[in-house]
């Protein structure tokens, strides 16, 4: 009994409700005449897509700032540089989807990283209403945006509208490109033979191996930065800050660096989102993005204080997957031509984004 006992606690009743939910989700998807391999496949693709966004949370909450709704900063960063490296493509005549892919990398990490330096000043000034901030700063960079897609001079034809010549289209298809690069068993069959392991089928479950060897990279490479005297002050800094300043650290500093690695992160994490998804999505888009980035984090495990790889792991999977077999099932149980399914789920998604903002009980503190 004691054992059961401490294994609720460990996991928490929260996330062991969500988790028994999923499951049953699953177990009844059969019955409702979806096949499990689609079920599954989905899953996976959903969290291989989300998952380096949800990861962009963890620098953010570790170095004090919270959770980092301001995201949205890196996202456009990540879709100036898709864009931009889809543009280049087009001037030298030659479609290049490895060359698009890494170009849009290479010109969307260091913008990132310069919008994150600005935005960690900003937070440094507004300390204890940092969520508060970061919310206003997300929304703000995405409205922005809307004049960016607007003006910039590109000519090619797959990111433009054809008829006025002029302005960004709202989705852009990424089939020309780097769409699917490392997820999509269709394209992965026309790279070479060495590279056909990044996307294939298992017994009719489709595994994007190449994005999820990315992610679980990404979460490597981030566990080893915490664990390096850098990371380790970074997060004592986050935690206390009075301790922090006695052992001659610079407090704003460490908030600096986590809010430049959070902005990075969100850029590479909404690249490999559409290299997943086959296109890019500019606008309002992404407006919500940043609070499903903070809930499925929030759901896995994390406050507002500390945020660790396992809770971005488990989180993104309870998330992502609670949707991707909820939709389905309760659309299925809809009359035909219902459009409740579609009502159902804003309510399921925003519902589950509620839940997990109850959870932070409130903002950063200034000191402790």
């Amino acid at each position: 009994m004691s054992r059961t006992k401490d294994f609720v606690m460990r996991i928490g009743w929260p996330r062991l409700i969500i988790g028994l939910f999923f499951v049953l989700l699953i177990v009844v998807s059969p019955f409702m005449g979806l096949k499990l391999t689609d079920v599954f496949s989905d899953v996976l693709r959903r969290w291989a897509m989300f998952g380096v966004l949800v990861l962009a949370m963890v620098p953010g909450v570790q170095s004090g700032i919270g959770l980092n709704f301001g995201v949205s900063l890196g996202v456009v960063a990540g879709l100036i540089g898709s864009t931009s490296a889809i543009e280049l493509s087009y001037r030298q005549g030659v479609q290049r989807p490895w060359a698009d892919l890494g170009f849009a990398l290479l010109i969307a990490i260091p913008l990132a990283a310069i919008l994150g330096f600005l935005y960690g000043l900003l937070l440094n000034r507004v300390k204890g209403s940092e969520m508060t901030v970061s919310t206003y700063v997300g929304f703000s960079a995405i409205a922005f945006s809307n004049i960016i897609w607007l003006s910039l001079p590109f000519k090619s034809g797959v990111l433009v509208w054809p008829i006025a010549g002029e302005g960004m289209r709202n989705t852009i298809n990424l089939e020309q490109s780097f769409g699917g690069l490392m997820s999509n068993p269709a394209v992965v069959a026309g790279l070479p033979r060495g590279l056909r392991w990044l996307a294939f089928e298992v017994g009719g479950v489709v595994i994007p191996l190449g994005v999820i060897l990315f992610f679980l990279a990404m979460c490597f490479l981030n566990w080893l930065f915490l664990r390096s005297k850098k990371g380790i002050a970074m997060s004592a800094a986050g935690e206390n800050t009075l301790f922090t300043r006695s052992n001659a650290i610079n407090v704003d500093h460490m908030r600096i660096l986590g809010t430049m690695i959070s902005t990075v992160l969100g850029a590479v994490g909404i690249i490999m989102y559409a290299q997943i998804f086959g296109f890019l999505q500019l606008y309002n888009a992404p407006l919500m993005m940043g609070f499903q980035c903070v809930a499925a984090v929030l759901i896995g495990g994390a406050t507002t204080r500390r945020a660790t790889i396992t809770n971005v792991l488990v989180g993104t999977l309870l998330f992502q997957g609670i949707l991707t077999t909820a939709l389905p099932v309760i659309k299925r149980l809809m009359p035909s031509g219902s459009t409740l399914s579609e009502v159902l789920r804003i309510i399921i998604s925003n519902g589950i984004i509620l839940y997990a903002l109850s959870k932070t009980k409130g903002g950063n503190q200034v000191e402790k």
